[in-house]
């Protein structure tokens, strides 16, 4: 049996290894678009006060798996799924059979539609391409000996760890924020106050029920616009994540959400499977978190290897944010 997989994220990785453990035979490739090796995500907002994150956010070389007899292609893009077939279009490159497909590739950033046009003017922090951009931005400020001074639109989880880890490295940051409260999708009313307390004690300046309006480029500024008009030096967009269902729409596999999945995390096709971010199971959730997801990595390779036959539940699980110097009493929402 020949078994794809696209994503080399922890889902994708952790199936890829668990199948290969419990089955020495069948071929197993993995296609993703990185090409640095499986990283830690959830490390990318301690990218500033880490010096040397760019080497120690690697969690294993791909040179790792394929010394595990699992075929990685990296720094490749699938722009289609042919079900009939049962193959995969690689952007300039063959195509790739497969008797079982995983689709694993995560989500993108979220960017609020008002905000597209002005994409040349932003970061976000998706991945570790994305950090290395934003590294090498900073740096030129640190080598003028000057303080960089931030913009970051979004006050949910991504938004406050990165605002919070700036602002431990030395950089003057704002949060601008919608709601009336931050975290407020994850966090309980009261913690959510303890953690504008503990950003404004770090020296972030919090704007709650911000209207963003557009973004400017004046000079070597970028200006963001709400009631007023305010310069920085860089800016970054924290909105959130969207599930990359753009190939399975186009192969014309159930979405809604995500990639709608059964209890056995398959898709409407039989042959085609889903985890992680993109998957959204019937209960109409998706579990984006990496105790889950990794959870239903290894569940899927023991089931399609024969030796699960319970259908997958999620575990019992916590998250919380990165967010130097802060507990929150209350469980998070997840």
């Amino acid at each position: 049996m020949h078994i794809v997989i696209i994503g080399s994220g922890v889902a994708g990785v952790s199936f890829a290894e668990k199948y290969r453990a419990l089955s020495a035979d069948d071929d197993i490739t993995l296609v993703t678009r990185e090409h640095d090796g499986y990283y830690s995500r959830p490390l990318l907002s301690r990218g500033f006060t880490k010096a040397d994150i760019e080497q120690s956010i690697i969690l294993k070389p791909f040179d790792k798996l394929r010394e595990n007899n699992i075929k990685v292609l990296c720094d490749a893009e699938v722009t289609a799924i042919n079900r009939i077939d049962k193959s995969i279009a690689i952007l300039g490159s063959q195509t790739l059979l497969y008797d079982k497909l995983i689709l694993a590739q995560g989500s993108s950033a979220f960017i609020p539609p008002p905000f597209r046009p002005y994409n040349k003017l932003f970061f976000c922090l998706n991945s570790l391409v994305d950090l290395k951009a934003l590294r090498q931005f900073r740096q030129g400020f640190l080598d003028q000996n000057h303080q960089t001074h931030w913009a970051i639109v979004g006050g949910g989880l991504i938004g406050c760890e990165v605002a919070s880890d700036l602002a431990m490295a030395g950089d003057k940051v704002t949060l601008f924020h919608a709601m009336d409260r931050l975290m407020e999708r994850q966090l309980a009313a009261e913690d959510s106050t303890l953690l504008l307390k503990v950003l404004q004690d770090s020296d972030v300046k919090v704007l709650l029920n911000q209207a963003v309006q557009e973004f400017i480029k004046k000079d070597d500024k970028v200006c963001v616009r709400t009631e007023v008009t305010t310069e920085f030096d860089g800016l970054i967009v924290a909105c959130g994540f969207k599930p990359r269902i753009e190939l399975a729409e186009l192969a014309g596999l159930e979405t809604g959400r995500g990639i709608k999945v059964n209890q056995q995390m398959q898709t409407s096709d039989e042959s085609i499977y889903a985890l992680g971010d993109v998957a959204e199971l019937p209960n109409g959730k998706l579990y984006a978190f990496i105790l889950p997801i990794r959870n239903q990595a290894l569940w899927l390779a023991e089931f399609l290897a024969g030796q699960q036959l319970e259908s997958w539940t999620p575990p019992v699980f916590t998250t919380k944010a990165k967010v130097h110097g802060f507990e929150a009493a209350h469980p998070y929402n997840v």
